[in-house]
């Protein structure tokens, strides 16, 4: 997950503060000392505690996938080891502060898509039935429309005007909306049990 550093016009520095809260990484701020959880981009400790970073659109995925989508991509080559994450045993978490949901890997690749609403705002997760390793969250409002998607081998198609999006980029690819694009949101993901720990009020797609 990708957060946005400054906060309230000030560029916050962090480190690893070296333990873990829920399971998951936290960070201190070289500013006050306060102490953040990576999933929630929040301060639980010290002076900013209950402020929160502003979270960007990213996505855990394999390098090759992103390359074919995103080819001019520079990254850092530095000696490595296999990730001990895997896609599959994960959970698609959008976090929009007073509701969160969160969509199981597996059942989320059989479906292509999802249609749902969270904190008032209808959304779309989808799986690239084209490499199960790329995924995507997009708002599903296109000016003063609300669409509902439905996944197809050239992507993803509005099913009531049937113009076709790229299921991981968003951008039109055929249609009479071809000409627009589903705007991505902030999404990331978590194993299921972290996610109950951080979201113990948030849904679970499917349920049960």
């Amino acid at each position: 997950m990708v957060h946005r550093r400054e906060l309230n016009g000030t560029e916050l520095l962090f480190g690893n503060q070296g333990d873990l809260w829920g399971n998951a990484m936290t960070w201190w701020d070289h500013d006050t000392g306060s102490v953040w959880s990576q999933p929630r981009g929040e301060a639980i400790l010290g002076p900013r505690t209950g402020e929160r970073l502003e979270l960007f659109p990213s996505a855990l995925t394999t390098w090759e996938a992103w390359r074919d989508k995103h080819p001019a991509t520079l990254a850092l080559n530095v000696p490595g080891w296999a990730t001990g994450f895997h896609l599959e045993e994960m959970a698609v978490v959008i976090d929009r502060g007073t509701e969160a949901a969160g969509y199981l890997v597996v059942p989320l690749r059989e479906a292509g898509v999802v249609n749902d609403v969270v904190a008032g705002l209808e959304i779309a997760v989808a799986i690239d039935p084209h490499d199960p390793a790329r995924w995507a969250v997009f708002s599903r409002r296109l000016d003063d429309t609300v669409v509902e998607l439905e996944m197809i081998p050239e992507g993803l198609r509005d099913v009531a005007g049937g113009t076709v999006f790229d299921p991981f980029l968003g951008t039109g690819l055929s249609g009479p909306l071809s000409d627009q694009s589903l705007d991505r949101l902030p999404a990331f993901t978590s194993f299921p049990a972290d996610y109950v720990n951080f979201f113990p009020d948030g849904r679970r797609w499917p349920e049960g």
